[in-house]
């Protein structure tokens, strides 16, 4: 069942450009070297300074593996400790994970 991490933060407006920059090296990298995709979400509407990571996974016990690898490797620590050190506004990271619906829902005429 696949597994969806969504995660949103503010960006420090005086950090906007490096922010941006970071953000695409932590995507590049983690669907180059992990088992999940990444996507990063711009607003294009509501609070300009409000960004969100979707991460993708084939399950919880696919995420908890790349979770553990990702906090195995170094490079990439640097990558997401920079980023949410020097560029995202403090208290602002919220995490939601959700999974999809695999069953099929009969309707009403089929019974």
């Amino acid at each position: 069942m696949t597994v969806y991490v969504y995660q949103t933060f503010e960006i420090k407006q005086e950090k906007f450009k490096d922010a941006i920059e970071n953000l695409q090296e932590i995507k590049k990298y983690r669907n180059e070297q992990y088992s999940h995709s990444v996507e990063v979400l711009i607003p294009i509407t509501g609070h300009d300074y409000s960004y969100a990571i979707l991460a993708t996974y084939e399950g919880l016990a696919e995420m908890e593996i790349q979770n553990r690898r990702m906090y195995d490797d170094d490079e990439y620590l640097k990558l997401i400790g920079d980023f949410f050190l020097e560029h995202v506004v403090q208290g602002t990271l919220y995490t939601q994970i959700y999974r999809g619906i695999n069953k099929k829902i009969s309707s009403k005429d089929e019974k």
